[in-house]
Parts: C-alpha cells; structure tokens; sequence
C-alpha cells in the first residue's frame, strides 16, 4: 500500500467519480428548472391551449354573469321567471 502509483489512479479515480456525479446533478437541476418554468409559463397565461386554473372567486363572479344572461335572455324571450 505504500505504492505512490495506487493513491495517484485512486485519486484520479474519485475525481473522476466526483465529476461525473456533479455533471448527473447539474443535468437534473437545469431540467427540474426548465420544468418550473414550463409550470409557471402555463399558470400565468404563457400557453393559450391550456388556461391558468380559475379561482373561486373567478367561478362565483362567472356564474353569476351567467345567471343574469340568462335571466336578461329570459326577459327577452317574454318568459317570467
């Protein structure tokens, strides 16, 4: 054990080792960010084919609208409610 050759490769070997499991962790991090930032392009309005979830706020003030079209539409048509 007292070669200089042996601590030279197992050194090499950890930095090696070290290095590829930084490289893993760095790949792993910038897609963990992408996907973050796909996340919030989609709840902020970024993608038009899929919208940003509604409050409950957001759904009583819909229904509400709606309910008064269709009162208004009733109105209209003669019809008394």
């Amino acid at each position: 054990m007292t070669d200089p050759n042996f601590y030279l490769v197992m050194a090499t070997a950890s930095l090696a080792g070290l290095g590829m499991v930084t490289a893993a962790g760095l790949a792993g991090w910038r897609g963990w960010l992408q996907l973050k930032s796909q996340e919030l392009k989609t709840v902020h309005g970024g993608d038009a084919m899929h919208p940003a979830p509604s409050t409950a706020g957001a759904r009583i003030e819909i229904a509400d609208l709606k309910e008064r079209i269709r009162k208004l539409e009733a109105i209209a048509a003669g019809v008394d409610l």
